[in-house]
């Protein structure tokens, strides 16, 4: 099993928005590519991390499965639509991937 991690930094005074956008994107656009199937997770930083960090989580058995769900939401017009529209509230050059294997 895998943690896909992704991360971005909400300019100072937007996170709330970013969060909003976050919740929409996970009703809208991540229902339309199966992101129920996953356990889906939202946080923000807290202690011992940047409280301007906005991080999503989803766990997937296999990285095919990652695959699968990246070139998904790579054709949905509905996607790249919503990335214009949180570019504003984003501080620019924060986000990135990370993936981690689930140790049991």
């Amino acid at each position: 099993m895998f943690s896909a991690r992704w991360q971005i930094d909400a300019k100072f005074g937007h996170k709330q928005t970013v969060l909003d956008m976050m919740r929409q994107w996970e009703r809208d656009i991540g229902a339309q590519v199966g992101l129920a199937n996953f356990k889906f997770q939202i946080m923000t930083g807290s202690i011992g991390a940047r409280e301007a960090t906005v991080e999503s989580h989803m766990q997937v058995e296999t990285l095919a499965q990652l695959e699968e769900f990246f070139a998904k939401i790579g054709k949905l017009d509905a996607h790249a639509k919503w990335g214009k529209e949180m570019e504003p509230y984003v501080v620019s050059g924060t986000s990135f991937w990370q993936i981690f294997r689930v140790v049991e």
